[in-house]
């Protein structure tokens, strides 16, 4: 079974080509996902998503997987420059197809709504100031030779109370006015609707989540909104409360962590990664099997994982005072264990 994923047809072939050679440089490095996202800081469904075509990634990932994988940057952001402009040009296309729909929509709901306003202008007309010339339910016709100042006193349509006019006006003011205002409301009806069906038509277009259907409204990140007192920006805990946290979503692997203690198990390489800034240890392994587990103690404290398809893990975190605290051992699924030795 391969291990990624066709990218997208529509897929612009500048960004095809960037996802290509970040696939590469994942694949050459030996790297599951995990350990990607662990090294890097970004999350395991973000770089599924990069390297799937499904998101062009930011460019801090990109200069964190050269770091990653010991690839000079210059060459990587290039190719990511132009990879964003061509992304970037994309979008622009989508965002005039979408506005063309919206336009083509609201066009067709104003033609209908011209229809709808057509009698009320014909009554204007041909009444004057706004009287309808049409009988109300259960009225007689009105006399169309009526001059169009004599106030209609019998059979008129009930209409709503209103408040006294100022200064003498008549009464066939008031009912020029109560035409004004049928008309504003119809409109203003007419136009709340084409809001509304804007407004879904965008929340369609902005929808999708992870089949790629829809743009995201922001870059995913693994990192917490906000941080602790005294702690760097992206980092979400330090000591006791960093323990069965995810090393990965509290923002203590990438530039804050590093391999204090390895072994070689099996095939496997076990790790134990301590990050000082987030007083907390965990434990790695890659180039594993499905099934292997892995294990991080420190004193009474443990935490475990286990190995998926893509061949590598890690487990929660442990806090401890001193990276030598920690200890990493690894069972794998033929029965072979081994723990790792400080360096």
């Amino acid at each position: 079974m391969p291990r990624w994923k066709a990218l997208p047809q529509e897929l612009d072939p500048q960004v095809r080509e960037f996802a290509g050679q970040l696939r590469g440089l994942v694949d050459r490095s030996g790297l599951g996902l995990a350990a990607v996202a662990d090294r890097t800081g970004y999350s395991k469904t973000s770089w599924e998503r990069y390297l799937n075509g499904r998101l062009l990634a930011p460019k801090g990932a990109v200069v964190a997987l050269a770091e990653a994988t010991g690839t000079p940057q210059q060459h990587l952001t290039t190719m990511w420059e132009l990879a964003e402009r061509a992304w970037s040009r994309s979008e622009m296309r989508h965002d005039m197809t979408m506005e063309a729909i919206r336009i083509s929509q609201a066009r067709a709901a104003l033609g209908e709504a011209g229809v709808a306003a057509a009698p009320l202008a014909a009554g204007r007309a041909a009444g004057g100031g706004g009287v309808s010339t049409a009988a109300a339910p259960g009225e007689r016709g009105r006399d169309a030779g009526r001059p169009p100042s004599d106030p209609v006193r019998h059979g008129a349509a009930p209409r709503i109370p209103q408040q006294p006019l100022p200064g003498g006006v008549r009464d066939h003011e008031g009912r020029q006015g109560g035409g004004r205002r049928k008309v504003t409301l119809f409109l203003t009806g007419t136009v709340g609707a084409l809001m509304l069906l804007a407004g879904a038509v965008l929340l369609t277009d902005l929808g999708g989540g992870e089949d790629g259907t829809g743009a995201a409204a922001a870059t995913p990140s693994a990192r917490p909104a906000t941080s602790g007192p005294g702690l760097p920006a992206g980092v979400g805990c330090t000591g006791a409360d960093c323990t069965g946290q995810d090393p990965e979503a509290m923002g203590c692997g990438g530039q804050f962590a590093g391999t204090v203690a390895r072994a070689t198990v099996g095939g496997g390489l076990v790790e134990v990664r301590y990050s000082e800034t987030c007083g907390a240890a965990w434990a790695r392994i890659t180039q594993a099997s499905p099934g292997d587990t892995v294990r991080i103690t420190a004193g009474p404290a443990e935490q475990e994982g286990t190995v998926d398809a893509d061949a590598d893990a890690y487990t929660p975190m442990v806090a401890v005072e001193r990276a030598a605290d920690a200890e990493a051992c690894a069972t794998l699924a033929s029965g072979t264990t081994g723990c790792t030795t400080p360096e």
